[in-house]
């Protein structure tokens, strides 16, 4: 069961007393209520980076030379799924420089794993069917009455 928690007109949230952790309680509701302000956004981008191929920000030729593409054409949903962009610098023995370019990509089978989980794409017809609560069958002890025992062995 979800209850929908809604600010007052005047600004202002349902009381929360008895939750324990009020500060804590309060700060979760206005998280969630960002989030589902901005839900189409955050849909967007994680689309967006489970979308993104190598080939939007490098390309190679037969030869094996790779070539990143300039910032400036590289797609803007590319550049979302850029977790981050590290240069590396070595000299070499006859004291020429070798640069070298580390480009790390956000998870695409946890982006992917995110956006199933969330559209439901992972539940399955046979779980859904299933009841919540599975019933329960208490059987009572069998009562022995210690008396019949001793007249039926005399």
């Amino acid at each position: 069961m979800t209850e929908k928690v809604e600010k007052k007109s005047n600004g202002t949230y349902p009381s929360v007393r008895g939750w324990g952790g009020v500060r804590n309680v309060v700060q979760r509701i206005e998280r969630s209520q960002t989030i589902v302000a901005n839900r189409e956004a955050v849909a967007y981008s994680l689309l967006t980076m489970a979308n993104t191929k190598i080939t939007d920000i490098m390309e190679w030729d037969d030869q094996g030379n790779i070539q990143v593409k300039a910032s400036s054409k590289i797609p803007e949903h590319a550049l979302q799924a850029i977790k981050s962009i590290k240069v590396n610098e070595r000299h070499d023995k006859d004291g020429g420089c070798v640069r070298t370019l580390d480009i790390e990509l956000y998870d695409k089978v946890g982006v992917l794993r995110i956006l199933a989980k969330a559209s439901g794409l992972l539940d399955t017809a046979e779980e859904s069917d299933k009841p919540s609560v599975i019933g329960i069958n208490v059987k009572a002890p069998e009562v022995i009455d210690v008396e019949e025992i001793q007249q039926d062995n005399q």
